[in-house]
């Protein structure tokens, strides 16, 4: 299995993701085309389904909410999001752990 893309940003790192909202549970199930796979169960109204993303990814990755900022995608399943707080080498090290690679 092969990394999510990481990409440098101003404030931090961005990195791609591929949600999918009214799933039977929240996780994250793998890579595809370069995005991290995340399944939330909210559904996708009011940010709701956004809300629970950025959730999942601070617990999943250990960080805290206020590291990760959804900048583009909001109303899309291709989102991504702005992490704060982490070199680029953790954040693949804290991936590969959650990834089982």
């Amino acid at each position: 299995m092969i990394l999510p893309e990481i990409h440098q940003h101003a404030d931090g790192l961005v990195l791609a993701l591929k949600v999918t909202p009214k799933a039977k549970k929240n996780g994250i199930t793998g890579v595809h085309e370069g995005q991290l796979k995340v399944s939330v169960t909210a559904v996708p109204e009011k940010g709701k389904a956004n809300t629970a993303v950025v959730k999942l990814l601070a617990s999943e990755l250990k960080l805290t909410r206020g590291q990760l900022e959804i900048i583009r995608g909001e109303t899309s399943p291709q989102k991504q999001v702005r992490i704060g707080g982490i070199s680029a080498d953790d954040l693949a090290a804290r991936l590969r752990q959650l990834l089982g690679m």
